[in-house]
């Protein structure tokens, strides 16, 4: 991750804060139904074909996680990041494709999008953007029902299968399919956002003031969310009760951690943030497609956006020397981190590989 893009992360984060503070926060709610958003004028061009498995949501704890595949954008030569992700990913139960990262020095002012201002948006983020639109647009040529796409320096909960099955449960809570659904997740969403910095629940959001509330769904007692005092985020979790998470609509989240695709979301993504324009770094810009359809925008595409709070995918901290954090430094001062860490994570899988490989008790990195 480069300093760039972290830096314009934190600017986004303390805007939204700000937001987020001069907005009246609601109770806690139950779910209520399906979020009142038009429907897709690009719903007709893709309809998901019968296929020979169905909707069971025991599905997620397949080997693609319930999606049809799973890809990893990173940079081909950081191979240290790979071996990490992939032994990880190996030890919980499932299987990456790798898409090369690309640097944004190699791609020509022509293949760049209506919109962009190269000198604003940096060399590192236009590159970020290529590589995540690169897998983006491998879901549509291969017509794949969904795919999970996640950033190379992730980390999860050993237990992410058991998270996952609570997830699907909330997204077709939310979401309901008027059919038997194909995805265990359900088929009514476009945007399934797992993993990101945080973000606040869309009725937060100025532009949504005195419109119905979206509802939510509230898994309660989950042993997999950090105590209150250890929890990062947007929200205010204090005014919840502790071991929360909810799976909600989302409002514009911060950082592209780690998000699912459905076939009929990847088209609409691939037009919005590279056919027609692009108007930010690609996580910004993503926030935008699904902010759009919170807010109900009858002149936008519709987005209809999943989001999960706290996330089940945090960025990892590794254990090693510090510019192994970043792609883009270049002065290395030798300084080295001791042990690796991650925010939101109880039993983190990177943290436990050792443990995993062994056979032994798991870590709870927040337990004293």
């Amino acid at each position: 991750m480069g300093e760039s893009s972290i830096r314009m992360r934190q600017i986004t984060r303390r805007v939204i804060v700000g937001i987020a503070a001069l907005c009246f926060t609601s109770a806690l709610l139950l779910p209520l139904g399906s979020p009142t958003i038009p429907g897709s004028s690009l719903k007709k061009s893709y309809k998901p074909e019968p296929k020979s498995h169905d909707g069971d949501i025991s599905r997620v704890t397949n080997a693609t996680l319930g999606f049809s595949k799973i890809f990893v954008v990173g940079l081909p030569e950081r191979t240290d990041k790979r071996d990490a992700i992939a032994l990880t990913s190996a030890l919980t139960g499932f299987r990456l494709d790798f898409v090369d990262g690309v640097k944004g020095e190699v791609i020509p002012d022509k293949a760049v999008p209506l919109g962009v201002d190269r000198g604003a948006l940096m060399e590192s983020n236009l590159g970020s953007w290529r590589g995540h639109m690169n897998a983006i647009r491998r879901i549509v040529e291969e017509d794949l029902e969904s795919a999970l796409i996640m950033e190379d320096d992730l980390d999860w909960d050993i237990r992410l299968k058991s998270q996952l099955e609570k997830v699907a449960q909330g997204a077709r809570t939310i979401m309901p399919s008027d059919h038997n659904p194909i995805s265990p997740y359900g088929d009514s969403w476009d945007v399934l956002w797992l993993g990101h910095c945080g973000e606040i629940f869309p009725e937060m959001l100025p532009e949504n003031k005195g419109k119905p509330e979206h509802p939510k769904y509230t898994i309660h007692d989950d042993e997999t969310v950090p105590p209150i005092n250890k929890l990062t985020g947007l929200v205010d979790f204090a005014m919840y009760p502790e071991f929360t998470r909810w799976v909600h609509v989302a409002g514009g989240p911060i950082c592209t951690f780690a998000y699912a695709l459905s076939q009929r979301g990847a088209r609409k993504v691939l037009f919005d943030l590279s056919v027609d324009h692009l108007l930010g770094a690609f996580d910004n810009a993503l926030a935008g497609f699904c902010r759009d359809g919170a807010s109900g925008n009858p002149d936008g595409l519709h987005a209809k956006c999943i989001s999960v709070t706290p996330p089940v995918f945090f960025h990892h901290k590794a254990r090693g020397r510090l510019i192994g954090d970043s792609d883009i430094q270049k002065i290395d001062n030798g300084d080295i981190r001791e042990k690796g860490s991650t925010e939101n994570i109880v039993w983190s899988a990177r943290n436990n590989l050792r443990n995993s490989l062994m056979g032994l008790e798991m870590e709870n990195q927040f337990q004293d």
